[in-house]
């Protein structure tokens, strides 16, 4: 190999998960600024749309495990398996433990929250990420359920380097800035730098745009709860 071709880096070197979130920085800041987000931050955040973001998260989050331990029937190691069949474990106790309390706080239960509509965002994205996750490869899938472990965790981390005046919004925000909920993403994002670095770049293309569609669906999951949205007919 000649100088000149040792000097010229791979594009192959790069981290994945550098890439991925590249595409949807500019997502991830719309976040940050939703009316929301800073809501949760200052105090100001309605209830009515917290109960919203609380009712939908918790059809969302039972959707989410199957997608989780689907991607774990789909992964690539023993230890990929059995992390991800932890993680759909996590996400139906989040939904029973931390919703419950959430909604008590709320005046309602979690039975409430279980007979509520699901609403239109959620039916869609829930859609979207199973049909993903049963029809495509297993880095499809990955990409498809990374932006909920991977936004929450950066929101959570921006979130607490500020205190909310509302206790039940820092409940939340302490949750997903937690040092533990960080190490498990962590994790995630570095089996996408790993599965990612195997991959082909028309299957690197195509895992990309799952990853920012899905993302865009993070920030209409709290536009909708910030509109409280209902079906139209």
């Amino acid at each position: 190999m000649s100088k000149s071709e040792s000097a010229v880096p791979s594009a192959r070197q790069r981290p994945y998960s550098e890439e991925l979130w590249d595409a949807i920085d500019p997502i991830y800041t719309a976040i940050l600024g939703h009316p929301f987000i800073t809501g949760l931050v200052d105090g100001s955040l309605p209830r009515d749309a917290f109960r919203h973001f609380v009712v939908q998260d918790s059809h969302y989050l039972r959707d989410y495990a199957r997608a989780l331990a689907l991607c774990g029937a789909k992964a690539p190691t023993q230890d990929d398996v059995a992390a991800f069949a932890g993680d759909a474990v996590g996400a139906i106790a989040a939904e029973q433990e931390m919703h419950a309390e959430f909604m008590s706080a709320l005046g309602g239960s979690a039975e409430q929250a279980a007979r509520a509509p699901v609403a239109p965002t959620t039916r869609a994205y829930t859609s979207y990420l199973l049909a993903t996750v049963y029809g495509g490869s297993f880095l499809d899938g990955l990409a498809a359920v990374l932006p909920c472990y991977w936004i929450y965790a950066r929101v959570g981390e921006a979130l607490l380097k500020e205190s909310s005046p509302d206790p039940l919004y820092q409940r939340w925000i302490a949750a997903y800035g937690d040092e533990s909920f960080q190490n498990v993403v962590r994790r995630v994002v570095a089996l996408a730098d790993r599965s990612g670095e195997e991959a082909t770049p028309l299957q690197r293309g195509r895992a990309l745009d799952h990853f920012v569609t899905t993302a865009r669906y993070e920030w209409m999951f709290w536009n909708a709860a910030w509109h409280q949205e209902t079906w139209p007919i």
